[in-house]
């Protein structure tokens, strides 16, 4: 099939393969498989995650709604569905906002909006598209993501990690993509993964992994930007790696292995190291980083037209003095800046 997510031809393919095999589960590896694969579990009768409960994993405005109901914090925003209440949304909240597709992974897609007339001519341009976006209000502040692991509904993993930069900053204005482990006994560390297991509990997950982001605001509260039931992109799966232990992607795997076969699933004890993850978009088509060769190295990004590096160490500071010197030299050395992409690309 060219597109997997086309249906019903989706469902008649499944269909077909399941007549002469058994099919017990289907998991999705990706965000855009997310909600093709609720709707085939939903259509077959399989475990895991339906439709509704995907969609909190999924769809922006899904979650945010959820969230809130939930009693979590998060930036004002609004459907793009009613006009007077768009209308009211920019009274009451006042610019810059964000125009946001609903079904995009990450930064991709997001609209910077600083004018009610550059919102009113974007609409304009998305015709009957207009309702797969969400509009929020922009807020400023200090990044941070947690990436866990759920199973039966309780989280046996959860590691939280700060951006040195917002991850928007970067896919609109172009830089260095860094996150860093965060201090493991920190007040601040407790609080964020304390509110992502809450989180991920009440938007319904019950085993599988977890990549949630929040921004602290200038009121020093922690708001609730999105969340997907996935494992992190931009190399965060090694990074996760390289400061416990924990390879997200095969902890994935055991747990959907085990409930097929009726067993536990134990994940493995955290190592306890710190680690900061370094890529950018490099003018070189394989770029030279035989200059960097300090011992912490545990990782390089291999991948053409693309700098990067992991570091890893039982000393935060270490990490902080090597990301901070690094990011500089990557600026210096390799960093290429291309347009931000409104979709993934094929």
């Amino acid at each position: 099939m060219p597109l997997l997510s086309t249906q019903p031809d989706i469902f008649y393919a499944i269909a077909y393969l399941m007549r002469g095999r058994a099919v017990d589960q289907i998991v999705p590896l990706d965000d855009y498989d997310v909600l093709t694969v609720a709707a085939l579990r939903e259509h077959f009768r399989l475990p895991g995650m339906g439709q509704t409960v995907s969609r909190h994993f999924r769809d922006k405005l899904a979650m945010r709604v959820k969230a809130q109901q939930e009693g979590f914090l998060v930036p004002a925003f609004t459907a793009v569905f009613n006009y007077d209440k768009l209308r009211d949304f920019m009274r009451r909240v006042p610019a810059p906002w964000l125009l946001k597709p609903r079904a995009e992974a990450g930064a991709m897609g997001i609209i910077p909006i600083d004018h009610e007339e550059t919102l009113w001519r974007k609409l304009d341009e998305l015709g009957d598209q207009q309702s797969t976006f969400l509009l929020e209000q922009f807020v400023a502040g200090t990044v941070y993501h947690v990436d866990g692991i759920m199973w039966q509904g309780k989280v046996q993993f959860a590691t939280a990690h700060q951006y040195l930069q917002p991850p928007l900053d970067v896919a609109h204005d172009g830089g260095v993509f860094v996150t860093r482990t965060m201090p493991r006994r920190a007040r601040e560390t407790k609080a964020l993964i304390k509110l992502h297991n809450k989180l991920i509990l009440a938007l319904g997950m019950e085993r599988g992994v977890a990549h949630t982001e929040f921004i602290k605001g200038a009121d020093g509260e922690f708001y609730f930007l999105e969340t997907a039931a996935r494992v992190g992109g931009a190399n965060i799966e090694q990074l996760v790696e390289a400061s416990s232990g924990i390879n997200l992607w095969g902890e994935w795997a055991k747990l959907e292995t085990a409930v097929l076969r009726g067993k536990d699933y134990q994940v493995p004890p955290d190592k306890g190291k710190y680690a900061g993850v370094l890529v950018c978009l490099a003018r070189q088509e394989w770029p030279d980083l035989s200059g960097y060769q300090e011992p912490e190295i545990s990782y390089r990004v291999n991948k053409k037209q693309h700098a990067g590096l992991i570091v890893a160490s039982a000393n935060h500071a270490r990490v902080e003095q090597l990301i901070h010197e690094y990011s500089q030299r990557f600026a210096h050395d390799f960093l290429a800046v291309a347009p931000p992409l409104d979709t993934a690309p094929t």
